[in-house]
């Protein structure tokens, strides 16, 4: 018998949700036209549309990160803005200020990127923390204060940023109370041999400069249609043991052999949110154990600090998560 269900589960209730879930598979499929070869990036970050949550993106640069958000964008109707971060990039660059109008003499509050339905914050560990906490209110309330005055952002409201990894030159570490405003840290690989052949010969097949486009791909459904996708991911149903599971899971890192800082209670709300999100992107009206085991990587490295010595022995955030996901017993439903 499978740890995540028994074989005679009736299988109606998951041909119903096949047909919602659709759509979103169809996201899948778009993106990867462009993006080749990050099936498991681009399902994830779909999953982060589909939980409502916001996404850190972190690779080498030349991997396709500003290219997957353009994908992305591309297929639904919204609206989107990007923002390259910058060492002398100020605060009011991102949200808005207000200035002067001499023609009518008044005050008037010009709106910043963040004014979007999709945001991307290119390279965002290239700014300085001030700049980077600019994001702070958007990212929790979806709101921005300027001048004492409140504007909400359009919804949907996503923020998609990468980073190149904090060891290279220029770059700054995020903030703890930021990093734990993104719901999954998603981590972009050098492609597989075949796929950097596919894409070397889709890139200069009969093109002049290195870049790849996103006109081919298609718009699937406006703006609207995200907020709904998002009311029926979160209405897929999660049983109370498989709940628990997930807060046990959050709360083992905070008394883990080798983690110094663990997860606090918005990785617990967040594990349960995309593990609903990733049930429903396979097409089922219930989350399995499996749900949480999948995207519990994602969801929790960047919300968690290890111990100098395992730093010093080399061991990934990662590699000690998955020892305690191992540790840490899964219900059998």
């Amino acid at each position: 018998m499978s740890e995540t269900g028994d074989s005679d589960t009736p299988q109606q209730p998951e041909s119903a949700n096949d047909d919602r879930s659709n759509v979103a598979q169809a996201m899948v499929r778009e993106i990867g036209k462009a993006v080749i070869g990050q099936e498991a990036v681009i399902r994830q970050v779909v999953l982060s549309v589909l939980a409502g949550g916001h996404v850190l993106l972190e690779g080498v640069p030349g991997l396709g990160k500003t290219l997957l958000v353009r994908a992305l964008a591309a297929c639904f109707g919204g609206s989107h803005r990007r923002i390259q971060f910058t060492p002398d990039l100020m605060p009011s660059d991102v949200t808005g200020h207000v200035l002067f109008n001499m023609q009518t003499g008044h005050f008037e509050v010009r709106q910043g990127p963040v004014f979007a339905n999709l945001l991307l914050a290119d390279e965002v560990n290239r700014a300085p923390a001030k700049t980077q906490a600019a994001l702070l209110e958007v990212m929790q309330e979806g709101q921005v204060t300027i001048e004492g005055e409140t504007h909400r952002v359009p919804r949907p409201f996503m923020v998609l940023a990468t980073q190149n990894p904090i060891e290279q030159e220029g770059t700054y570490p995020l903030p703890e109370a930021e990093l734990d405003r993104f719901l999954m840290k998603v981590l972009m690989d050098y492609p597989q041999a075949h796929h950097e052949r596919l894409m070397v010969d889709v890139v200069t097949s009969g093109r002049p400069a290195d870049v790849l486009h996103v006109d081919h791909l298609s718009q699937l459904l406006p703006a609207e249609g995200v907020t709904n996708l998002q009311a029926q991911a979160a209405a897929v149903l999660m049983d109370e043991s498989v709940m628990d599971y997930a807060v046990r899971l959050v709360r083992a890192t905070r008394a883990y052999s080798g983690i110094s800082r663990g997860a606090g209670p918005r990785a617990s709300i967040a594990l349960a949110r995309v593990a609903r999100a990733n049930a429903f992107l396979s097409g089922r009206d219930h989350v399995l154990p499996d749900d949480v085991k999948q995207i519990a990587l994602p969801v929790l490295r960047h919300r968690i600090a290890l111990t100098p010595d395992l730093e010093i022995e080399g061991v990934s955030p990662d590699q000690q998560l998955q020892r305690l996901i191992d540790d840490v017993p899964a219900p059998r439903v």
